[in-house]
């Protein structure tokens, strides 16, 4: 029981506290530009979230069971970004398949999930912890790039048909937005700080 509730404290840390992109800023390009709008910002959130997933569920045990009794443990970047790149490919190919409007809308942003800061630091990171740690890792950084993505286009899209100055029209009234969002979250943190409850 004690497993499990530090399990989910752990997503909780990861989604909302520790937030990979409005506190640690990784995958900070492609938050940018597909959040403009909602199907977009969807479609690379379920796409970063898979291959968040499943990087980690393939990168942790090839690293402990591979590459460390290889005394290989160089090579794990150069390793970590071929399974990311395969995963990539995996989905593009079933974005194209079903959604053709979507996969021209992510453009060259999808590709870019394979150098995306926030996929491959979750991979390296989870070689810190043991396998359930990684996975609570996984899942709550993931969700947290879906949650934090789509409420940044909601935003986005309602700003667009304000009347806004034109000076802050496009990628500047997007860098407030993201700031304001990065302050919001950081309330949050502190209104949920898990160690003043004694859970952590």
């Amino acid at each position: 029981m004690e497993y499990v509730i530090s399990f989910i404290l752990a997503i909780i840390s990861y989604m909302v506290i520790d937030n990979v992109i409005l506190a640690r800023y990784f995958g900070i390009c492609s938050f940018i530009g597909v959040g403009n709008k909602i199907k977009s910002s969807i479609g690379m959130g379920l796409a970063v979230f898979f291959v968040t997933m499943m990087a980690a569920l393939v990168c942790w045990p090839l690293y402990n069971f591979i590459l460390v009794p290889a005394g290989m443990e160089y090579m794990e970047t150069i390793v970590f970004i071929l399974v990311i790149a395969s995963l990539v490919q995996m989905v593009g190919f079933f974005i194209k398949k079903k959604s053709m409007s979507l996969y021209k809308t992510l453009g060259i942003y999808l590709p870019l999930i394979t150098t995306n800061c926030a996929v491959l630091g979750v991979a390296e990171s989870n070689m810190a912890f043991d396998f359930g740690r990684s996975m609570a890792n996984a899942l709550g950084t993931s969700l947290g790039f879906v949650l934090v993505i789509f409420i940044f286009a909601c935003i986005r899209v309602k700003l667009e048909g304000s009347n806004l100055p034109k000076a802050f029209k496009g990628v500047p009234i997007a860098l407030i937005v993201a700031g304001l969002m990065a302050i919001v979250f950081m309330g949050l943190g502190g209104m949920i700080n898990l160690g003043t409850w004694g859970l952590i």
